[in-house]
Order: C-alpha cells, then sequence, then structure tokens
C-alpha cells in the first residue's frame, strides 16, 4: 500500500499540462457564462423598459383605461 502513495499518479512536468488545459476550460466557460447573462440581462431590460413606458401612458390617460376594462356592446 505505502507503493502507491510513494509515486505521483502523472509526472510533475506532464501533471502542468493537465492543469493549464483545465483552467483554460474553466475560464472558457466562465466567459460563456458571463455572456449568456448578460444577453439575459438585456433582454430583462428591454422587456422592462417596454412595460415600464406602458405604465407611463395608462397613467397620462386614466380615462382609457377604463374604456379598455369596459365590455363593448
Amino acid at each position: 500500500m505505502e507503493f502507491l502513495f510513494a509515486a505521483p499518479a502523472l509526472p510533475l512536468d506532464e501533471a502542468g499540462k493537465y492543469v493549464a488545459g483545465a483552467y483554460v476550460v474553466f475560464m472558457v466557460l466562465l466567459v460563456v457564462y458571463v455572456a449568456i447573462m448578460a444577453a439575459k440581462l438585456q433582454r430583462i431590460e428591454r422587456d422592462l423598459r417596454e412595460v415600464a413606458a406602458i405604465a407611463e401612458e395608462r397613467k397620462a390617460a386614466p380615462g382609457r383605461e377604463a374604456e379598455e376594462a369596459a365590455p363593448r356592446v
């Protein structure tokens, strides 16, 4: 059992390549995640501006809201 702990799993000169590769993959995934979150944030902000504009229109014309809510005969 002592023999298993005596030698590293990979030689240290090869392990560095894998560690660097893992960091590169992690950074790429992180950048992709941030880009996706930024796109979602832009979409949410655009939707929020549209909702705010609709609210302002309804506030500016209070009589119109009652007309829209009343059923037409």
